[in-house]
Protein backbone atom coordinates (compact mmCIF):
# COMPACT_ATOMS: atom_id res chain seq x y z
CA UNK A 1 0.00 0.00 0.00
CA UNK A 2 0.95 3.25 -0.62
CA UNK A 3 2.37 5.23 2.56
CA UNK A 4 0.12 8.68 1.38
CA UNK A 5 -3.70 8.39 -0.30
CA UNK A 6 -4.20 11.92 -1.23
CA UNK A 7 -7.58 12.62 -1.79
CA UNK A 8 -7.57 16.80 -1.88
CA UNK A 9 -6.67 19.30 -4.11
CA UNK A 10 -3.64 18.77 -5.91
CA UNK A 11 -3.01 22.69 -7.03
CA UNK A 12 0.46 23.63 -6.33
CA UNK A 13 1.81 25.37 -3.49
CA UNK A 14 4.93 25.18 -1.30
CA UNK A 15 3.96 24.85 1.76
CA UNK A 16 1.49 21.82 0.60
CA UNK A 17 4.69 20.32 -1.68
CA UNK A 18 6.73 20.46 1.63
CA UNK A 19 3.88 18.37 3.54
CA UNK A 20 3.48 15.83 0.95
CA UNK A 21 7.54 15.48 1.30
CA UNK A 22 7.35 15.48 4.50
CA UNK A 23 5.09 12.55 4.40
CA UNK A 24 6.49 10.50 1.74
CA UNK A 25 9.71 10.64 3.85
CA UNK A 26 8.15 9.50 7.40
CA UNK A 27 6.50 6.77 5.38
CA UNK A 28 9.75 5.33 4.04
CA UNK A 29 11.42 5.53 7.68
CA UNK A 30 13.54 8.31 5.63
CA UNK A 31 14.67 10.32 9.07
CA UNK A 32 17.90 12.32 7.74
CA UNK A 33 15.40 13.29 4.95
CA UNK A 34 12.89 14.47 6.88
CA UNK A 35 14.50 16.24 9.27
CA UNK A 36 16.30 18.00 6.06
CA UNK A 37 12.83 19.46 5.31
CA UNK A 38 13.04 21.45 8.16
CA UNK A 39 14.63 24.85 8.56
CA UNK A 40 17.62 24.81 11.72
CA UNK A 41 14.75 26.74 13.90
CA UNK A 42 11.63 25.04 12.83
CA UNK A 43 9.12 23.86 15.74
CA UNK A 44 7.17 20.95 15.76
CA UNK A 45 3.99 20.58 18.10
CA UNK A 46 2.42 17.21 17.54
CA UNK A 47 0.01 17.33 19.07
CA UNK A 48 -0.23 20.73 19.80
CA UNK A 49 -0.65 21.95 23.42
CA UNK A 50 0.72 19.79 26.64
CA UNK A 51 1.03 16.10 25.98
CA UNK A 52 2.87 12.74 27.26
CA UNK A 53 4.87 13.65 23.83
CA UNK A 54 5.36 17.05 24.96
CA UNK A 55 4.96 17.47 28.29
CA UNK A 56 5.91 21.45 28.31
CA UNK A 57 3.34 21.36 25.25
CA UNK A 58 6.62 23.92 23.83
CA UNK A 59 7.28 21.97 20.88
CA UNK A 60 10.01 20.45 19.57
CA UNK A 61 13.05 22.92 18.20
CA UNK A 62 15.81 22.76 15.82
CA UNK A 63 16.72 19.75 14.31
CA UNK A 64 18.20 18.48 17.77
CA UNK A 65 15.04 18.42 18.90
CA UNK A 66 13.22 16.96 15.60
CA UNK A 67 15.30 13.83 16.12
CA UNK A 68 14.33 13.82 19.29
CA UNK A 69 10.65 13.29 18.14
CA UNK A 70 11.56 11.09 15.54
CA UNK A 71 13.46 8.81 18.23
CA UNK A 72 10.39 9.31 20.49
CA UNK A 73 7.36 9.02 18.04
CA UNK A 74 8.12 7.87 14.05
CA UNK A 75 10.79 5.48 14.61
CA UNK A 76 8.43 3.28 17.33
CA UNK A 77 6.07 2.85 14.76
CA UNK A 78 6.54 0.05 12.37
CA UNK A 79 4.52 1.86 9.24
CA UNK A 80 2.44 4.63 8.59
CA UNK A 81 0.17 5.12 6.03
CA UNK A 82 -1.27 9.03 5.52
CA UNK A 83 -5.10 9.19 4.24
CA UNK A 84 -5.61 13.31 3.46
CA UNK A 85 -8.95 13.94 2.39
CA UNK A 86 -8.63 17.98 2.11
CA UNK A 87 -6.09 20.59 1.94
CA UNK A 88 -5.92 24.08 2.42
CA UNK A 89 -3.30 26.69 1.20
CA UNK A 90 -3.27 30.22 2.19
CA UNK A 91 -0.01 32.34 3.02
CA UNK A 92 2.84 30.11 3.58
CA UNK A 93 0.63 27.73 5.49
CA UNK A 94 -1.43 24.38 4.33
CA UNK A 95 -3.59 22.80 6.78
CA UNK A 96 -4.33 19.07 5.68
CA UNK A 97 -7.55 16.97 7.12
CA UNK A 98 -6.94 13.55 7.36
CA UNK A 99 -6.03 10.43 9.06
CA UNK A 100 -2.71 9.26 10.69
CA UNK A 101 -2.80 5.10 10.73
CA UNK A 102 0.40 4.41 12.77
CA UNK A 103 0.57 0.59 12.55
CA UNK A 104 2.44 -0.36 16.03
CA UNK A 105 4.52 -3.76 17.12
CA UNK A 106 2.22 -6.19 18.76
CA UNK A 107 -0.03 -6.16 15.37
CA UNK A 108 -1.71 -3.05 16.88
CA UNK A 109 -3.01 0.19 14.67
CA UNK A 110 -3.99 3.68 15.92
CA UNK A 111 -6.10 5.56 13.75
CA UNK A 112 -5.21 9.32 14.19
CA UNK A 113 -7.61 12.00 13.14
CA UNK A 114 -6.67 15.71 12.72
CA UNK A 115 -5.49 18.80 10.99
CA UNK A 116 -1.96 18.99 10.26
CA UNK A 117 -0.79 22.28 9.88
CA UNK A 118 2.68 23.37 7.77
CA UNK A 119 4.08 26.56 7.53
CA UNK A 120 7.27 27.11 5.08
CA UNK A 121 10.01 29.79 4.54
CA UNK A 122 10.81 31.65 0.93
CA UNK A 123 13.47 29.16 0.70
CA UNK A 124 10.73 26.16 1.06
CA UNK A 125 11.53 24.98 4.09
CA UNK A 126 9.35 24.26 6.88
CA UNK A 127 9.37 26.81 9.30
CA UNK A 128 6.91 24.93 11.76
CA UNK A 129 4.56 21.99 11.91
CA UNK A 130 1.73 21.86 14.32
CA UNK A 131 -1.09 18.69 14.25
CA UNK A 132 -4.07 19.05 16.07
CA UNK A 133 -5.41 16.02 16.95
CA UNK A 134 -6.64 14.67 20.70
CA UNK A 135 -5.02 12.03 22.26
CA UNK A 136 -8.02 10.64 23.79
CA UNK A 137 -9.91 10.09 20.82
CA UNK A 138 -6.38 8.38 18.79
CA UNK A 139 -6.29 6.28 21.58
CA UNK A 140 -9.74 5.04 21.50
CA UNK A 141 -9.20 3.46 18.08
CA UNK A 142 -6.35 1.24 19.06
CA UNK A 143 -7.24 -1.99 17.94
CA UNK A 144 -5.34 -5.13 15.89
CA UNK A 145 -4.23 -3.92 12.51
CA UNK A 146 -6.55 -6.86 11.05
CA UNK A 147 -9.54 -5.05 12.65
CA UNK A 148 -11.58 -2.84 9.92
CA UNK A 149 -13.74 -1.16 12.31
CA UNK A 150 -12.23 2.33 12.34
Amino acid sequence: MTAVTWRATETEHPARTASRRSMSAVGRGAEDEWVALFAPDAVIEDPVGVSPIDPTGLGHHGHDGIRAFWDKTVATVERFEFDIDDSFAAGDEVANVGTIHAFLPGGMRLATQGVFVYRVGPDGLIRSLRAFWEMDRAMGTLRKANDSST
